[in-house]
């Protein structure tokens, strides 16, 4: 990897249930955020595929390892020699009905060096605009955390609803987590209400950064997604955000000045429980 690849890039997308066209929008987004400086992307939850009905995640469902979305992802990381993060693609789940919302990390060899399954399941009920979710419906819940390392920082990894969970993210960081990526779709009523709070509290009670992608945009299920995919300090200060439509922000992680809020302002070695 070049060493002027020294940012991280969180991509935003208003995918649809065309695989092929969510790709190739996926592609430009990396090249463009390569060519800024990332050599670590993040690209959003559901980026290849955001259908009418849950369901149909069903029909792309991969084994792991072995893939056309996987190996998207690994020419990806080949070709624009930048680790990648790769949203949530479906995986075969133990129950045969059910998928596993994966988030997949190849590095710039291409080669996949975790996996997280997301954990917690958005099962809500909107009354404000009569949306129903159930994700559980169609989505085998995870049970394990991951957290890596990278030439970027130690990475941990969260999901979309995840944000909800502090518990979660005290965790990651008690396995060092330094860098959060959160690849999300978050509605676009419980995104104007939280998203941005959410992220910027996560970074604040954990001294971490924090790469937020988003799905931001109108889709064909009629539902419409809040976008705002942001990057945040460890003083939750939004570095740079991209408001609606597709695009990415690119960001330098200045990992010396989070040392230094660490060690000057120490709550995390405060925690009494």
């Amino acid at each position: 990897m070049s060493g002027k690849k020294n940012k991280i890039a969180a991509i935003q997308m208003a995918s649809s249930p065309n695989v092929s066209a969510n790709l190739l929008e996926a592609e430009r987004l990396i090249g463009e955020a390569s060519e800024s400086g990332a050599g670590l992307v993040v690209l959003p939850e559901n980026f290849a595929f955001k259908g009418e009905h849950d369901r149909d995640m069903l029909t792309l469902c991969e084994d792991d390892k072995d893939g056309p979305l996987q190996g998207f992802l690994s020419q990806m990381a080949i070709r624009y020699d930048v680790w990648v993060v790769g949203g949530t693609i479906p995986m075969r789940a133990d129950q045969g009905s059910k998928v596993r919302a994966s988030c997949l990390i190849m590095d710039n060899s291409g080669r996949q060096v975790a996996r997280y399954d997301k954990i917690h399941l958005f099962d809500v009920h909107l009354v404000e605009t009569d949306e129903h979710y159930v994700e559980s419906g169609t989505i085998e819940p995870g049970d394990k955390l991951v957290v890596l390392d990278t030439p970027f920082g130690r990475l941990g990894v969260a999901v979309c609803y995840d944000l909800r969970f502090p518990e979660l993210f005290r965790k990651l960081l008690d396995e060092g987590a330094e860098i959060f990526v959160v690849p999300s779709s978050f509605t676009a009523m419980t995104g104007k209400a939280h998203w941005e709070t959410l992220v910027r509290a996560r970074a604040i009670e954990n001294l971490a950064f924090v790469v937020a992608p988003a799905q931001g945009g109108y889709h064909i299920s009629g539902r419409e997604t809040h976008g705002h995919s942001m990057i945040v300090d460890p003083w939750g200060t939004v570095l740079s955000q991209v408001p609606r439509g597709t695009g990415f922000v690119c960001v330098k992680l200045d990992r010396e000045y989070q040392q230094t809020i660490r060690r000057t302002f120490p709550t995390i070695a405060h925690q009494r429980l």
